[in-house]
């Protein structure tokens, strides 16, 4: 159950690392940003594609860059983790006596 939660987050860190990158290098390709990061040239690319559907990048003959779109969402991502963070301490069994007894 929480494995699956863990692959998103992992997952949602690569899409922010990339559309970081994209935001402090704009054009970028992907075989750079694969050669930065690390990431495989499919996952960056996959990145790249979910962030497009987001409308937070587009395509440029150079390389991907920002959208007027980014600039709100950035404004409004750290928020929006605060908020989630706050939801997942909330959901913490943190005395397991009471469950035993």
């Amino acid at each position: 159950m929480i494995d699956r939660l863990e692959k998103e987050v992992d997952m949602l860190e690569r899409h922010l690392q990339v559309l970081r990158m994209v935001i402090e290098n704009e054009p970028i390709g992907i075989v750079k940003m694969s050669n930065e990061t690390g990431y495989p040239h499919h996952k960056v690319r996959y990145s790249l594609r979910v962030l497009e559907e987001e409308n937070l990048i587009e395509p440029s003959s150079q390389g991907a860059i920002t959208t007027d779109e980014t600039a709100e969402f950035v404004d409004d991502l750290d928020n929006k983790i605060d908020h989630i963070v706050e939801k997942l301490d909330g959901m913490k069994i943190d005395d397991a006596a009471e469950i035993e007894g």
